[in-house]
């Protein structure tokens, strides 16, 4: 039997004076009651309750045995109380992580979360590695590629592309590229992260897709390096489009190839669990969706 169930018969048992009564107020039989005080006696191996015609009074055994199960229960009933409270409303510590170039999107939205919500707290960590939601204990993470494990939870966010593009300088060296093709004789410059590796993925005018395999002398997680070292006319590079759109406005970078469009993307909130949602990352989640929306322009300059 279960023993959580048998112990609230026995403490029925005692505070309503007898095995009928406190059978009506389980919605329980009397002989289901009986059964489950029995049960216990014979785990326990001792009489928790004197019976008799007329009434059942506690053993000695039993007094101390029930004044420990009205504990347990009150824990118990405080314990749902506690897990009720945080899914209604957020409470606790909220852990995220995400990647460097999507602090500017974030930070507003963390700023909004704690000025309404002042029993949460949240522990950002920025980074640009793949990380373990559940052996890192994190609530979810918000990234700009699918994420490599499918059992995990995805919610788009928001789309973007990347733009092709590269420094005056470059092109007053090295030419400016007119086809696609010519990028697989050029110094491309690679975010390790990309989805497809060296295989630069567009679509045509005409909506077909295009891709051409590239190579170059850097590759790295890190959007501000390849930033700076476009800038410094060190090669061609495929940049997220909110990475590069000041640069592109001052034309401090010029923008390549327009008429191929790069594959697009979704910017994603991933966690691991879709059922019993804890309120602060549901609240969360919706909070930065809605941001997100309104961001969207700047999210994808280039749609």
């Amino acid at each position: 039997m279960d023993r959580l169930t048998s112990l609230t018969a026995f403490v029925r048992v005692v505070d309503a004076g007898g095995f009928s009564a406190a059978g009506r107020k389980l919605n329980m039989s009397t002989t289901m009651v009986s059964n489950h005080v029995q049960a216990l006696e014979e785990r326990l191996g001792a009489r928790l309750l004197n019976r008799t015609t007329r009434k059942v009074s506690l053993t000695e055994v039993g007094k101390a045995y029930y004044d420990r199960c009205i504990q347990i229960l009150a824990d118990i009933e405080q314990a749902d109380d506690i897990a009720g409270a945080l899914q209604s409303t957020p409470r606790g510590t909220l852990r995220i992580y995400t990647n460097t170039h999507l602090v500017q999107f974030l930070s507003p939205v963390v700023a909004e979360f704690l000025a309404s919500y002042p029993e949460v707290k949240v522990d950002l960590a920025i980074g640009e590695r793949d990380v373990d939601l559940i052996d890192e204990n994190f609530d979810l993470a918000v990234r700009m590629v699918p994420s490599p494990d499918s059992s995990l939870i995805v919610r788009s966010l928001a789309t973007w592309r990347h733009v092709l593009c590269c420094s005056h300088g470059y092109i007053e060296r090295h030419g400016k590229p007119e086809q696609l093709a010519q990028l697989a004789e050029r110094n491309c410059l690679r975010h390790v992260n990309y989805p497809y590796g060296e295989e630069w993925r567009f679509i045509d005018r005409k909506g077909a897709p295009a891709t051409v395999r590239v190579s170059g002398n850097l590759v790295s997680n890190s959007g501000e390096t390849l930033r700076r070292a476009t800038l410094a006319g060190l090669g061609i590079w495929l940049a997220a489009g909110f990475l590069v759109r000041a640069d592109l406005d001052s034309g401090e970078l010029v923008r390549l190839l327009p008429e191929y469009r790069p594959v697009e993307f979704s910017m994603n909130a991933i966690y691991p669990h879709r059922h019993h949602l804890s309120a602060k990352v549901r609240t969360f989640i919706d909070l930065l969706a809605r941001h997100s929306a309104e961001q969207q322009k700047l999210i994808n300059p280039y749609a």
